[in-house]
């Protein structure tokens, strides 16, 4: 019920996984209602503050980015953020010298592991929640669809649907939890097609990215990875760790159910755009101070004094 931060600093090197640079990122214990703050390094030694919320973000379909009105950006973020968000980290500084996110091994297990190693501390102030209150969706042209459905806890239901025999349709659903996170969706790795590559080169992506830190399909339509998969349904999987990701740039934790078919980073950021634009469509709550007898009622409380970050 209570705010939490990272118990101690949190050192990682790596490249991007799109331009393929080597990048230095460091997580970094933060105070209550901070929430979680990029600080880019950039070449002329200027610290930008950039907060991972939605009015920071655009709607990419390669990866998520946050960005400030001086230009100064971070990219792919969304592997970093569902760690945080799945093992319910509320305030942290992210210090990166870089303009994109280290890859590790193309999934939030990296991540996972070394904020458990590091600890989780409370802090001494309660947690808020936006709860949705109605159903909200959003479709595409293409056939894709994503909504918000009131619901009691946290929910994702992810359906893809891929015309390759390898992938096909899948579909996987879980109430977030940091033990279900950890073992059902941290391991689960980005992936692309090798039909894909020149075209992704040419335009200056996926610079960074190799069988270590993807799954990659090759034109016969087989998994070129030597180790195979790590789970049956990796990919949807995948899709759903980049959900969480997505989700996390709320600025709170949401009370609701998120689905989607055929979705991704641009579908995810749209649909939350769409929830937080209905302000009918949600509140803010607020977790309650602990108390010594068991609750017996709903454990949280309506504040109408706070609102969240928009689009």
């Amino acid at each position: 019920m209570y705010q939490q931060t990272i118990g101690a600093q949190i050192d990682f090197h790596g490249v991007g996984v799109h331009r393929g640079l080597p990048v230095s990122l460091s997580l970094l214990p933060a105070d209550a209602d901070t929430g979680i703050v990029f600080h880019l390094c950039d070449a002329n030694g200027i610290t930008h503050e950039i907060p991972a919320v939605s009015t920071s973000g655009a709607a990419m379909d390669l990866s998520t980015i946050i960005g400030d009105l001086n230009g100064a950006h971070v990219a792919t973020i969304e592997h970093l953020m569902a760690a945080l968000y799945a093992m319910e980290i509320d305030n942290v500084i992210v210090a990166i010298d870089g303009t994109e996110t280290p890859i590790m091994d193309g999934c939030s297990a990296a991540f996972v592991e070394a904020i458990e190693e590091a600890g989780i501390r409370e802090l001494r102030a309660r947690r808020r929640y936006i709860r949705v209150l109605k159903p909200v969706r959003v479709e595409l042209p293409n056939g894709a669809f994503a909504e918000y459905r009131p619901h009691s806890g946290t929910r994702f239901e992810v359906e893809i649907d891929f015309p390759t025999p390898v992938i096909g349709r899948q579909a996987y659903a879980i109430e977030l939890s940091p033990a279900g996170f950890r073992q059902e969706l941290a391991r689960a790795r980005t992936f692309g097609f090798m039909k894909d590559v020149e075209r992704l080169w040419a335009s200056g992506y996926a610079l960074g990215s190799s069988l270590d830190n993807s799954v990659v399909i090759g034109e016969d339509g087989r998994i070129i990875n030597p180790d195979g998969l790590r789970y049956k349904d990796e990919f949807v999987r995948h899709k759903m760790l980049d959900a969480v990701g997505d989700q996390a740039l709320a600025g709170e934790r949401i009370l609701g159910c998120y689905r989607s078919y055929r979705g991704g980073h641009k579908l995810n950021a749209l649909t939350l755009q769409a929830l937080l634009s209905d302000r009918r469509a949600y509140e803010i709550v607020e977790a309650p101070a602990r108390r010594r007898e068991p609750l017996r009622h709903s454990p949280l409380v309506a504040v109408a004094a706070y609102g969240p970050q928009t689009l």
